[in-house]
């Protein structure tokens, strides 16, 4: 038993070297994509404190959600958060699979600037939509009375630039249409339903997006209609987004592993040529490149795998 868990152990640590490697080459061509995409969060951040500022509290509009859900009441507002940190927590740790698991589809690098790309584009047009019209705030402390309400006059740009996290995220008033936590929500699983595997899993994500709808309507964080246009703004975000950009390389025929740099000396042999193919989503012919050995004179288990299965095809 001993023995058995010392090789599985050994294993994984060669496949997470390999695919730490791989993944490095692909950040090194894609660094200034991730960067401006987290860049863009901190100033999707920034607009909706601005927001802030020319919020004027007012009688809750008429909504038909309020009509049809209860209200949660104040002390369950933290019900529709622990739902949306579950769906971020388990769709972050689903992007890195491929560090562990011998069967993947894509690359964590790749992944991550497509989502990225989503959220960038879905965020410009949400903060367009939220400082055309400022919508009086159904949440508690956006309604009037409320000391959050309003935010007194900054004293200088500095204070505006300056997120009070995670308070001012939470107390925010102003930025109604359309709601954030469904854009992160809505392009979490469907980039699941995309480059996920698990049917059950897909559909679990569906019901867990309709829930967090109900529940961020019945939380009276949001009207109905912010959660409306999320639902097809993202969808059709990310479906336009996905006709300008090429597809990401698919690594379940297990051809991929072929083009991991092994060695050293693999390493140098990776030429741009076959980043530049990876990175715009086409596949390299894995008949370009042969299984490559490592220092010690043996090939990877996977390469063995696929030699073996031609073998008995013969």
């Amino acid at each position: 038993m001993t023995l058995y868990i010392g090789r599985e152990a050994s294993k994984l640590w060669k496949r997470i070297c390999a695919e730490t490697s791989a993944e490095s080459n692909l950040f090194i061509d894609n660094w200034k994509y991730i960067i401006a995409g987290f860049v863009f969060q901190y100033i999707h951040g920034v607009a909706a404190r601005g927001v802030h500022y020319l919020h004027r509290p007012g009688p809750t509009l008429q909504d038909l959600g309020f009509f049809l859900l209860p209200e949660l009441g104040q002390d369950k507002v933290y019900v529709s958060e622990t739902v949306f940190m579950f769906v971020f927590l388990s769709f972050f740790l689903w992007t890195f699979h491929p560090f562990v698991f011998k069967v993947k589809k894509f690359y964590t690098v790749q992944i991550w600037c497509r989502v990225l790309a989503y959220l960038v584009v879905s965020q410009t047009l949400r903060i367009f939509t939220f400082y055309s019209t400022q919508l009086p705030g159904p949440n508690y402390h956006c309604r009037p009375g409320s000391k959050l309400a309003r935010l007194p006059e900054p004293d200088g740009v500095l204070e505006v630039l300056v997120i009070n996290f995670p308070q001012g995220v939470i107390y925010g008033c102003g930025d109604l249409i359309f709601s954030s936590h469904m854009i992160f929500t809505l392009v979490f699983v469907l980039t699941y339903q995309k480059y996920g595997t698990r049917r059950c899993i897909k559909q679990f994500g569906w019901s867990i997006a309709v829930i967090q709808s109900l529940l961020i309507v019945a939380s009276r964080k949001h009207y109905t209609v912010d959660v409306v246009v999320a639902w097809y703004t993202v969808n059709l975000v990310v479906f336009f987004v996905d006709k300008k950009l090429p597809e990401l390389s698919d690594r379940t025929n297990g051809s991929s592993l072929l083009l991991l740099p092994l060695s050293t000396k693999d390493k140098d042999n990776w030429t741009k040529e076959e980043n530049h193919k990876l990175l715009n989503g086409n596949s390299v012919n894995p008949a370009d490149r042969r299984p490559r050995s490592q220092s010690n004179g043996k090939n990877l288990e996977d390469v063995n795998i696929n030699q073996d299965l031609q073998v008995r095809s013969a």
